[in-house]
């Protein structure tokens, strides 16, 4: 008898997506005793990284951009006054399980738990999803919440990411939203298409097109390496759907802090119809404090980019604030 729901092929590299430090050590012939090793077995927020984002990266490189975004160091066990576990407040707002209402009109639902990939300044890797995800055998409160409150136009679902739902429970999730006659626009915040791009695929495809609201994907991409040929693939199958196309990043120390990267990740989304849309400061989550630039050196970073590209390529420069009711622009 047929399964109901087979395992798919990106379902499969997901599983198989590398947990080991030494295992990625290995991947990337890194020499351990170089000076520039500084990892650890993290085990309160674990190495998570699919195969083809590891192909992405320099080879003997310990400085690689994309490794360092994913690489446990032993810096992360250092406590930094003025970072938190919640940083933008999302505890707070999660009035509903599985739902946080911060701006008007908006509502973000969590979706999944799960992430193709940990990156190490994730805002959310202390957040506890048990206590407030709710899983695809209860949409129907949320769907309730959303039916009862006409003030919302919009629904972004995140996570975690969303798509690391199946499509089974992810098609039913929206298809119901779709009904709900005050509800105009569907945002969906995914890494996938990054990481792992073989998660657009038919299956995808075929429910997303068929949605009638509009529909937006942002995508999480920091540095222009994070962009080959099977991403660009991707991204096009998406805007082929009907799916716009923005970009959200974040400015982090020694990974995009210059012009010159941030320029060049401009210009290669804007090569494949991404918008860049934001650029963040970063959250400040305990653990992650080594990636911060100054807001001093980010908007001297800003300057340099509408002094270098025309202004549809340059992102806003914003920060999240617990409690305040839009992003808080910083120039």
């Amino acid at each position: 008898m047929p399964l109901k729901n087979p395992v798919k092929p990106w379902q499969k590299s997901l599983a198989n997506a590398i947990r080991s430090v030494d295992e990625l050590i290995d991947q990337l012939n890194l020499d351990p005793q170089h000076p520039d090793a500084r990892y650890y077995d993290a085990s309160t927020f674990p190495l998570r990284v699919p195969a083809s984002f590891v192909a992405k990266m320099q080879p003997q490189n310990w400085l690689d951009p994309l490794l360092l975004q994913v690489l446990p160091q032993t810096i992360e066990n250092k406590l930094t006054h003025h970072f938190t576990l919640d940083p933008v407040g999302d505890m707070e707002a999660a009035k509903q399980n599985g739902i946080l209402q911060k701006y008007q009109g908006r509502a973000l639902i969590l979706a999944s738990a799960a992430c193709p990939i940990h990156c190490r300044y994730c805002f959310r890797q202390h957040f506890p999803y048990s206590e407030h995800v709710r899983y695809q055998d209860d949409w129907q409160s949320i769907i309730r919440v959303l039916e009862q409150d006409t003030s919302i136009h919009e629904v972004i679902l995140s996570g975690g990411d969303p798509l690391s739902l199946n499509d089974l429970s992810l098609a039913s999730l929206c298809q119901q939203m779709s009904k709900i006659k005050h509800i105009d626009t569907l945002r969906i915040h995914s890494r996938y298409p990054i990481v792992l791009p073989e998660r657009i695929n038919d299956e995808f495809l075929a429910w997303f097109q068929a949605l009638t609201l509009n529909k937006i994907i942002v995508i999480h991409c920091n540095h222009a390496n994070e962009i080959d040929s099977t991403t660009a693939t991707a991204l096009k199958k998406i805007r082929l759907a009907g799916g716009m196309l923005y970009n959200q990043s974040v400015l982090l120390q020694g990974i995009n802090d210059s012009v010159e990267t941030l320029s060049a990740l401009s210009n290669q989304l804007i090569n494949h119809h991404v918008t860049p849309y934001y650029l963040h400061q970063l959250d400040k989550v305990q653990g992650a404090a080594h990636f911060e630039v100054s807001d001093e050196r980010a908007i001297e970073l800003i300057d340099s980019l509408r002094n270098r590209l025309p202004g549809y390529r340059v992102p806003k420069l914003v920060r999240e604030v617990a409690t305040q009711l839009s992003k808080t622009p910083l120039y």
